[in-house]
């Protein structure tokens, strides 16, 4: 029997979802990331296929594919849960100011370690490595936040995006500056972003005001492949596509706020809401399917020898030290000293895989080892993981103390409320005491 037969695949790719559904269910109880436990399940099922398929076929392809849609999903899945209100104009300020700051120091850090102990790296491809290394993962960060408090959480939800879609716009930029052709400077790159956000809206008032009139109860997926292609003309046209994503989520998530006035009157609220709460479910199964398979096929794909290299663990260890010692900076200027979890929570994940297979192969560096990709990805999601066990148990014992103190306090209430009775019935007291006097001797 073949091995990779189709029945055999559907099997597979079966067992691989029931099991990413279980991994979630064990990263709420236990703080773990789900996606260190599907890179490890990857790495297992590379093992166990490396076996009995000795020409194993290479899954770069798949992951690429995967990657840009999962990419997509999850930014559009974080989009749509971003309320624009006047009280959160300084909040997203600040985290878009903390993401833009963190991302270009541990890159200008990161370049600067790659530059010094990687042979042949010149400064350029220093920074287009490092871009990616420097890049949070909103794939990880999002649904491991869930238990922290709104503050935090919100917090998390726009570092993280803001980081994604900054760091994809730095690094294609880079790419830009490889070909002094094509290359068009700061003043080229920022008509560029200025272009992309004019699509963006203007193609997110079109598709809302279409969307509501489509009398088709099956436009959902429709709709998601609108955006897929809007993100991928953007790209051959080499503007910000995320953009295009990002925008058009916070739209459909803020229509009062974007259809001000007379605008509302082009509006069915009762449709635009039901298209909003169906896209949300939908976002959220494809990215939760997305995210499965791209990090178990990551696991196939890595050469696991490299991270036994003492070259790759000494460059690993410095970019990590650098991250969380800028990190450490960042929030505390922002913040002061109320910074935990946050400075650890701080993983790389999906983009970071996603962008250095897109590294140019003109700026490709043979000597470059992808054991320090997975060593980083791996080592700062169990420092991730590591903090937010610690902030459960705090937050465990926390609740226990007030729960003590509310008993305490019932008890208090309790034994008050009976004194009370006491002194303020006595007639009915002696009353009963008297009942049960005459009932004693009717006994007798």
């Amino acid at each position: 029997m073949e091995i990779l037969s189709s029945y055999n695949l559907i099997i597979g790719a079966s067992i691989i979802v029931i099991l990413s559904f279980w991994f979630n269910g064990v990263s709420k109880k236990t703080n773990i990331p789900s996606v260190l436990m599907l890179i490890v399940l990857g790495i297992i099922l590379q093992y166990v296929l490396g076996y009995f398929v000795p020409n194993m076929p290479k899954f770069d392809g798949a992951l690429e594919l995967l990657g840009i849609v999962g990419l997509i999903m999850i930014v559009l899945e974080a989009a749509l849960e971003l309320e624009l209100k006047k009280e959160k104009i300084i909040p997203i300020l600040k985290s878009m100011a903390i993401a833009l700051v963190g991302l270009v120091g541990s890159a200008w850090v990161a370049a600067l370690i790659l530059f010094q102990f990687i042979p042949e790296m010149t400064m350029q491809s220093a920074w287009l490595y490092a871009t990616p290394l420097s890049i949070l993962s909103s794939a990880i960060i999002i649904p491991s936040v869930s238990g922290l408090s709104e503050v935090k959480k919100e917090f998390h939800i726009y570092e993280s995006t803001f980081c994604d879609i900054l760091g994809i716009m730095m690094f294609y930029f880079l790419i830009g500056g490889l070909d002094p052709s094509e290359d068009s400077g700061v003043a080229g790159f920022a008509g560029n972003l200025l272009i992309t956000i004019v699509i963006a809206l203007v193609a997110s008032y079109a598709i809302i005001l279409i969307f509501q009139r489509i009398k088709s109860p099956a436009k959902l997926f429709l709709l998601i492949a609108v955006l897929l292609l809007l993100y991928a003309i953007g790209k051959k046209f080499h503007l910000s596509s995320l953009i295009i994503i990002l925008i058009f989520g916070l739209v459909i998530a803020n229509v009062k706020l974007f259809f001000p006035g007379k605008l509302a009157t082009f509006l069915e609220n009762k449709k635009v809401n039901q298209i909003y709460h169906e896209l949300h479910i939908i976002t959220l199964e494809t990215a939760f399917i997305v995210r499965t398979f791209f990090f178990v096929i990551f696991g196939i794909t890595i050469a696991i020898s490299s991270l036994f290299s003492l070259s790759v663990a000494l460059v690993s260890l410095l970019i990590i030290g650098s991250i969380y010692t800028i990190r450490f900076v960042i929030l505390r200027t922002f913040f002061g000293s109320d910074i935990m979890p946050q400075l650890f929570i701080a993983p790389r994940g999906l983009i970071t895989v996603l962008l250095f297979y897109a590294i140019p192969k003109e700026a490709e560096v043979a000597n470059f080892e992808s054991g320090i990709l997975l060593f980083i990805i791996i080592g700062t999601s169990l420092i991730m993981t590591w903090a937010m066990i610690k902030e459960g148990k705090k937050i465990g014992t926390l609740l226990d103390e007030e729960l003590v103190d509310d008993d305490i306090l019932d008890i208090e209430t309790l034994e008050n409320k009976s004194i009370n009775l006491e002194i303020t019935n006595p007639i009915s007291t002696e009353g009963e005491s008297m009942e049960e006097s005459d009932l004693e001797d009717s006994r007798h």
